[in-house]
């Protein structure tokens, strides 16, 4: 059974960074699309990025694009969110989610848009950006 853990959230001024790390531990399938999202109080929760085991051009929404980098390490089971230059509007909790049905990152792309088809979700970590 995987399990997903997030890590690194915390309480930054705008302009500032922060690190997401999503652990992956268990029989992780060779198939895999991680994705992260991220809910504010309030709103409806948003696909902000995704990143496939096939190794193809990860994705990330266009809200974020040019600040937020995914990245996953296949040796420590990570898959981490590089987030920089925050805004206040980036506040949110922000979870990771995998999906195992396929590595085509084009199918990645689009369960990230939609939220849909993931099967296993961390707990989240809080985002707090101040202004």
């Amino acid at each position: 059974q995987v399990q997903l853990v997030e890590s690194g959230g915390g309480s930054v001024q705008a302009g500032g960074s922060l690190r997401l790390s999503c652990q992956i531990s268990g029989h992780m399938v060779r198939d895999y699309c991680v994705g992260w999202f991220r809910q504010a109080p309030g709103k409806e929760r948003e696909g902000v990025a995704g990143i496939s085991s096939s190794g193809g051009p990860p994705y990330a929404t266009d809200s974020v694009l040019g600040r937020f980098t995914i990245s996953q390490d296949g040796a420590k089971s990570t898959v981490d969110l590089q987030m920089n230059n925050l805004k206040p509007v980036d506040t949110a909790m922000y979870y990771c989610a995998a999906a195992f049905r396929s590595n085509n990152y084009l199918d990645c792309r689009r369960w990230v848009r939609s939220g849909e088809g993931f099967g296993v979700w961390g707990q989240g970590t809080q985002v707090t950006v101040s202004s």
